[in-house]
């Protein structure tokens, strides 16, 4: 049988001031928590130490050389890796205004070939100098200003020959002069010719940003210009006699030059001005040899 403790035995007074101790040093050590916290959020957040940064940015050094001299014409500094052969060519116009970008030519090696404007330095380099040897390209066009000029002279020369002007022609046999039909028939297909090159400059074929020589362009505006004077001259001509064939040969004549219009190539060559640059790479090449691959234009 349990016996009841007495309070006021000695065993119970050590026990109470035990419990009493304990929760004296729960409550200290609650104050204390306390006062840390407090200390803590007044000193406010901790930042993180910022960190360190290791990569640089490597810049090139671009040494312009001239291919013949071999004489040293500038040097384009500060030239991030992700730039192209482009943006040297403008850096290198600022600092020789004379040559601007389509008139400079850049190779790599003395006897190589010239590199595209789509170039990258990085893939150039192997330190970080780079050598180009400069080429001046002479005066340039754009390729559409080539095929402007070469298809808009024989359209506008041929009908100077066709109204007969005084300066060509003799006004009094001009007048006395019954003009066949065949040489309206033939200034309208001439007409129709260079109109249909035009328009698909304008409006179909893509040219690139590059340029070619003028000297290019006057020797094609040369032949097309002198071409088209020579034939309008004696088909214009008061004194021009109709075919020895007569209409059989008109006939024949109409039917090749529509068969010349090529519309299955007007046709090729809307789709390809369609298609999305990228997927040129998918579509089969074209043989030699074929209609195609020869056409001049």
């Amino acid at each position: 049988m349990l016996k009841r403790q007495n309070p006021s035995t000695p065993e119970h007074r050590r026990d109470l001031a035990a419990d009493g101790g304990a929760l004296s040093m729960s409550h200290n050590d609650s104050r204390s928590f306390f006062s840390l916290s407090q200390l803590v959020l007044s000193a406010g957040r901790i930042k993180p130490s910022p960190a360190l940064k290791h990569s640089k940015i490597t810049y090139f050094e671009v040494e312009i050389v001239d291919v013949q001299s071999k004489k040293q014409i500038c040097i384009v500094d500060k030239v991030p890796p992700a730039s192209t052969l482009l943006d040297v060519k403008h850096k290198f116009h600022k600092a020789c205004p004379q040559w601007y970008p389509s008139r400079v030519g850049l190779q790599l090696e003395h006897n190589g070939p010239f590199l595209k404007d789509s170039v990258s330095i990085q893939s150039l380099a192997v330190s970080s100098i780079v050598t180009l040897y400069f080429t001046d390209l002479g005066q340039q066009v754009g390729w559409t200003t080539f095929f402007l000029t070469e298809y808009t002279g024989p359209l506008l020369i041929y009908l100077l020959f066709y109204v007969r002007l005084s300066t060509i022609y003799d006004q009094v046999e001009s007048r006395k002069s019954f003009r066949h039909p065949v040489v309206h028939l033939a200034c309208f297909c001439h007409c129709l010719h260079y109109i249909r090159h035009l328009l698909e400059t304008l409006f179909v074929h893509k040219f690139s940003e590059g340029h070619t020589p003028l000297k290019n362009m006057i020797k094609g505006c040369a032949f097309y210009w002198g071409f088209t004077s020579w034939i309008a001259y004696y088909i214009n001509h008061p004194r021009y006699t109709p075919p020895s064939f007569g209409h059989k040969q008109v006939s024949y004549a109409a039917l090749a030059f529509l068969l010349g219009l090529k519309p299955e190539e007007i046709k090729k060559s809307i789709l390809l001005n369609s298609l999305e640059p990228g997927s040129l790479s998918d579509l089969p090449r074209a043989k030699h040899g074929t209609c195609w691959a020869w056409e001049p234009h």
